[in-house]
């Protein structure tokens, strides 16, 4: 088993649970390692030095000693911030903690991360603190992580002919795009309106940290959401616990529109 001993690294806490009578089990999303599990000796104690560290979305430089397998240690914090709107906010408290569930699923624990994922995860988390439109970002990472999970659609032009312009629809059985004119191929695309097939392209190729503003209309979110669980349940087949709090929390919010 190799081991990295007094090493910096990036990380952000995705989740923690209670070990023996004081100390816990800490798993954190680091930057050179991937997904981590890290036993914090003393963490149930009054006044450890390391309270705020381990607190869920907590992020930031932190050194230790990390195993490739097998549990890891901390040994303290260089800088250290926390997510603090995402911390208080039960919404995007469960956006995050979606996020962070749905690239679970797609890197295997104690495997570092491809290239550019632990930037994107990070800045996927940070535009939710800014309070960017939580819906959108996670639908950004979903479209994102769909070459992850090994189903990534062709989005660049239509699947058949490699038209880029026109009018498309969205093709499961084609794995991505159809022009107009070839939609007789398939009676069950989705039949998706331009707007949404707009941002699912958009989506595919977006650069996070170079993203400034994003509005997307109540009706386009709506459609895109039922494309992207369309998507996940046919061909992906991972569902993330968060999921469905947020499924509930959107069921919520059309009762108390209709109740007005």
């Amino acid at each position: 088993m190799t081991k990295h001993q007094g090493v910096d690294f990036q990380g952000i806490v995705v989740s923690r649970a209670d070990y023996k009578e004081r100390d816990m089990l800490v798993k954190i999303l680091t930057d050179h390692y991937g997904f981590k599990t890290f036993f914090v000796r003393g963490a149930r104690r009054r006044g450890f030095k390391l309270a705020s560290a381990i607190l869920p979305f907590s992020h930031g430089t932190y050194f230790g000693n990390v195993n490739d397998e097998g549990l890891s240690f901390i040994n303290g914090t260089r800088e250290l911030e926390q997510y603090q709107q995402i911390y208080s906010d039960i919404e995007l408290n469960a956006y995050a903690a979606y996020i962070l569930g749905l690239a679970g699923a797609a890197f295997s624990n104690d495997e570092p991360l491809p290239a550019g994922w632990f930037t994107k995860i990070a800045s996927a988390l940070s535009l939710i603190d800014q309070e960017f439109d939580p819906a959108i970002i996670a639908n950004i990472i979903e479209v994102q992580l769909l070459d992850v999970f090994g189903v990534k659609p062709y989005m660049e032009s239509c699947v058949v002919c490699h038209e880029t312009q026109g009018v498309f629809d969205f093709s499961e059985a084609y794995g991505g795009l159809l022009c107009q004119r070839h939609w007789y191929l398939d009676l069950d695309r989705l039949h998706l309106d331009q707007r949404t097939v707009y941002y699912l392209r958009l989506f595919s190729a977006l650069d996070l940290t170079q993203l400034h503003s994003i509005k997307v209309k109540a009706a386009t979110k709506k459609k895109l959401r039922q494309t992207l669980d369309t998507i996940y349940t046919d061909q992906v087949g991972v569902y993330v616990k968060a999921k469905k709090f947020l499924d509930q929390m959107g069921s919520w919010d059309q009762i108390l529109k209709e109740g007005h």
